[in-house]
Formats: structure tokens, C-alpha cells, sequence
């Protein structure tokens, strides 16, 4: 199993040489690795962030080394470790604190999260918090010491248009679109209804709201981890409008820091009911040639043909 994942590595590394574009396309996850590192890039070099290098190494040492041991012990699947880097660059992305072991409990605590919280499924497990999600909750809540930063990223017309078009490539690649689409509809809809409608605001403060590169990053890029969402689409609609409804209350009325990513803490462990109601295949991330103990995604929904097939036949 580990020779086949290293010929797998191997072979990846060519076709980045050979074809970056290639490369791009055959697995979703490049694209996010990639994105996330312009919005780095560009708030490092265009917005002045004032940012610890060595934080950001430890974040990446930890993510990686978190999902190598874990991984090692599970399913061998080393392409998983690209999931890690995204979730690196995630937290490197929205959360802040000033003490590098802090950072480095988040990394680990979002990789955990993968393996600990799962729950079983036709093809195996799946996991139901988004691991970035995870990590950074729980280590605001355990350190006392971190925070999100929503400010750092001003309202730069260009950033949002880069963060908007950027996500939506990403969105078409693992089709949750309609996770995007419903959470930020529902919450401009029921913001706009209550600033402007009711409390008579003007319109540019509620257009405001909705530049922050905090917010866009969220929409496009963490509630629509296709792994940890709901699998069917109708499922994932109502369970986007579920964290959009919370994160406008902890907002509008609690007035929290960060509502959106609250939100969907909370509203995570719904998965497991709405994937138990609305029977789906689970998405698999590509390649298809994955030498490890979980299905790709056609073989994943042969499973759930002959699932449906023996459910009804013994109906």
C-alpha cells in the first residue's frame, strides 16, 4: 500500500512539471492550495499584514505531520495530505493569535477532527465538522488567546471580485454552488430586511458588511467543504439556510465576532441526520486511482445503487 502511495506522489510531481494546467485539473484541492495562497500572498504584500512567518511555518508543520500520523494509522491515503495544507492556510487566513503553540493546537485540533468526529455511512465514515471550522472554535474557546479577525482585510473592490471568482472556480469543480448560493442569500436577505427595511439604515452600510474578506472566505471556501456537508443537494440547501438563519441571530442580536463561523460549529452535527434522512453517494476528492481503503466517486455510487437496490428490495 505505502510503495503504490509513493509511486502515486511521485506521479503527481511529474504532471505539475510536465503540465501545470493538467496538474490544476486533476484534483480540486489544487485549486483551493493554490487560491489560498494568492489571498495570503496578496494580504501579505498588498494589504501589509503584519504576519509571523514562523507562526505560519508551525501552522504547516503541524497541519502535515498531524495528517501524516493519523493517516498512517488509518487508511495510508497520503494525497489526504493536500487536505492538510488547505486547512494551513486556512487558519494562517482567519485566525490570529500572538503565541505560536496556540496556532499549533489549532492545526491539530482541526486535522483530529477528521478522524475522531465521524460517524458511519453506506461507503464507511465520513466526518461532519469542517476541520478548519473545528480548529479554530474550539481553540478560541480552550486558549482564550486567539481570535478572528475580520478587519484585517478591508473592502478592496479587486479583492472581493478575486475572492468571488477565485471561489466559484473552486465551487463548479466539487459542485456545492448551492451550499454557497443558499447561506449567502438567506443572510443578505435577512440582513438587508433588518437594516435597511426595518431599522431605515442606508444602503451602504449594509453593502459593507458583505466585503469583508472574512465573510467571502467563508462562503466560498469553508462551508462548502464537500466532504463535511450534507451529500445530498436538498439537504444542503436547508442545512445552509440553517447556518445562515444562526450566524444573522449571533450577529444582528448577540453581536459576535466571527457569527458565520459559529454558525456553522454549531449547525455541523445536523450532517449526520440530514445524510441518515437523504440518502447520497459521499464525495471523494480525485484522483479516482487512490490506492486507499475508501471508494472514489464512481465506485462510491455503485455502493449506494446496490444499498438503494436492497433497501427497496426488501421493502
Amino acid at each position: 500500500m505505502e510503495t503504490i502511495s509513493l509511486k502515486t506522489n511521485r506521479s503527481s510531481f511529474e504532471e505539475v512539471m510536465s503540465s501545470p494546467i493538467k496538474w490544476l485539473n486533476s484534483d480540486p484541492r489544487h485549486y483551493q492550495i493554490s487560491f489560498l495562497g494568492i489571498f495570503l500572498f496578496y494580504g501579505i504584500e498588498d494589504l501589509n499584514w503584519e504576519m509571523n512567518w514562523l507562526n505560519i511555518a508551525a501552522t504547516l508543520a503541524a497541519s502535515l505531520l498531524t495528517q501524516f500520523l493519523f493517516t498512517w494509522f488509518t487508511n495510508k491515503n497520503y494525497q489526504s495530505l493536500k487536505s492538510a495544507i488547505i486547512s494551513a492556510l486556512s487558519l494562517t487566513l482567519l485566525l490570529k493569535t500572538n503565541l505560536i503553540l496556540v496556532i499549533m493546537l489549532a492545526a491539530f485540533l482541526s486535522i483530529a477532527s477528521k478522524f475522531i468526529f465521524t460517524f458511519k455511512i453506506v461507503e464507511g465514515k465520513k466526518h461532519f465538522f469542517n476541520p478548519t471550522n473545528f480548529g479554530i472554535i474550539l481553540t478560541i474557546l480552550i486558549t482564550g488567546n486567539a481570535w478572528i479577525s475580520p478587519g484585517q482585510w478591508g473592502s478592496n473592490a479587486l479583492l472581493v471580485f478575486g475572492i468571488g471568482i477565485l471561489g466559484l472556480a473552486v465551487l463548479i469543480k466539487v459542485k456545492r454552488l448551492d451550499v454557497a448560493l443558499a447561506f449567502f442569500i438567506t443572510f443578505c436577505l435577512l440582513n438587508f430586511t433588518r437594516s435597511v427595511l426595518i431599522l431605515g439604515w442606508q444602503t451602504d452600510f449594509f453593502l459593507h458588511q458583505f466585503t469583508s474578506g472574512t465573510l467571502l472566505l467563508f462562503t466560498f471556501f469553508m462551508i462548502t467543504d464537500p466532504v463535511s456537508t450534507p451529500s445530498h443537494s436538498k439537504a444542503r440547501i436547508v442545512w445552509a439556510v440553517l447556518v445562515a438563519m444562526l450566524a444573522f441571530y449571533l450577529s444582528a442580536y448577540e453581536f459576535v465576532n466571527g457569527a458565520p463561523l459559529w454558525a456553522l460549529f454549531f449547525i455541523s452535527p445536523t450532517t449526520i441526520l440530514f445524510d441518515k434522512i437523504f440518502l447520497h453517494p459521499k464525495f471523494y476528492w480525485g484522483p479516482t486511482n487512490l490506492p486507499t481503503k475508501e471508494a472514489p466517486n464512481a465506485q462510491a455510487t455503485q455502493i449506494s445503487k446496490t444499498f438503494f437496490t436492497l433497501k427497496n428490495q426488501s421493502i
